[in-house]
């Protein structure tokens, strides 16, 4: 039987553990369940050692992000898959099942993600993964599910398992063999982004992905980092385009400038919203890119590379210009 551990990467989350611990500890079959905690200042590992005593706590000296937390922490699991479980997500009965007896049974794939609903709209797909994750030849992301900020309601629309080219960092179970070879996550990213980066690392090794909605959990999102903080407007600014230097082939680094001029158009449109700090995190994060452009660029790896692996080519024209609201409305290739 392959031995899995269930990681939950806290930062000054105790309110979620409070809230969701007990249920990861009545639905997840006595896998066992390690909780990493970032540095928390909130008394999280306090919390834990009296009221969890029978949850591994894995203290971490500095705060990490999450790229680099969970490198710290899954460097000290010995296991053959990693569940990697952000603190705000509210899991179901028997959830991780049908993620571990897919990996039992499809070798050829490296993860696979369940179906990622809102905790605060349960009736509604959360925005972090939905069920299941693309980019298009830009390297925009969006879900099944989600396009930019527009959610869809669940009616079972996606209920069908299926490959997907990222699995949401949120909740995502991967080998962890593939973790390691592929590198893990990028530290540099901090936060957000890195499991696309990693997807695609996983992809460029002969991997598949997929999501599997016959497993659904509930995400809070934006737990650690608000959607409105300028700081996150930053990360995810600055590591899209870190994503595309690291992972395009060569042929196509002529997004990357392309998508710099996009970015310019979403700061005037921050500005225009009187949304300064925000407009400010951008050209911030177009510095910040060049300047660790070099190094960057030395992580390319010669893995056996397929082009931008894609199903649309502007996922911004379909939805701005086209008006596509939702993905089963979109024009695959």
């Amino acid at each position: 039987m392959q031995k899995v551990a269930v990681v939950i990467l806290n930062y000054n989350g105790k309110t979620f553990l409070q809230q969701f611990l007990p249920g990861f500890l009545s639905c997840t079959e006595g896998h066992e369940i390690i909780v990493a905690d970032n540095a928390s200042t909130d008394g999280s590992a306090d919390f834990i050692r009296t009221k969890f005593p029978n949850i591994t706590l894995l203290p971490l000296p500095t705060n990490l992000g999450f790229a680099g937390g969970y490198n710290e922490a899954l460097r000290e699991i010995k296991s053959d898959y990693f569940a990697i479980v952000n603190s705000d997500i509210d899991v179901t009965p028997h959830w991780i099942t049908p993620l571990v007896e897919f990996l039992n049974m499809h070798p050829a794939y490296a993860a696979c993600q369940p179906k990622i609903k809102s905790f605060h709209q349960k009736t509604h797909f959360e925005y972090a993964g939905a069920a299941g994750g693309f980019i298009d030849s830009l390297g925009y992301p969006y879900c099944r599910g989600r396009i930019f900020d527009l959610v869809e309601a669940d009616t079972g629309q996606y209920d069908l398992s299926t490959d997907v080219f990222w699995t949401c960092g949120a909740c995502m179970l991967i080998r962890a063999r593939v973790f390691w070879e592929a590198g893990g996550f990028d530290a540099d990213f901090f936060a957000h982004m890195e499991e696309i980066d990693l997807s695609w690392r996983v992809q460029r090794l002969g991997y598949k992905l997929a999501c599997l909605p016959q497993s659904t959990v509930y995400h809070v999102g934006g737990g650690t980092l608000s959607k409105t903080s300028p700081h996150k407007t930053f990360l995810n600014f600055r590591n899209g385009l870190t994503l595309l230097a690291k992972n395009l082939p060569l042929a196509h680094f002529w997004k990357i400038p392309f998508r710099m001029v996009m970015d310019w158009l979403a700061a005037l449109k921050f500005v225009i919203e009187n949304k300064p700090s925000h407009s400010w995190a951008i050209l911030k994060a177009h510095a910040e890119f060049l300047y660790l452009l070099p190094k960057n660029l030395k992580k390319r790896k010669n893995f056996k590379a397929p082009l931008m692996p894609t199903k649309i080519r502007s996922i911004a024209w379909a939805h701005f210009v086209l008006g596509k609201r939702k993905y089963s409305e979109l024009k695959h290739q």
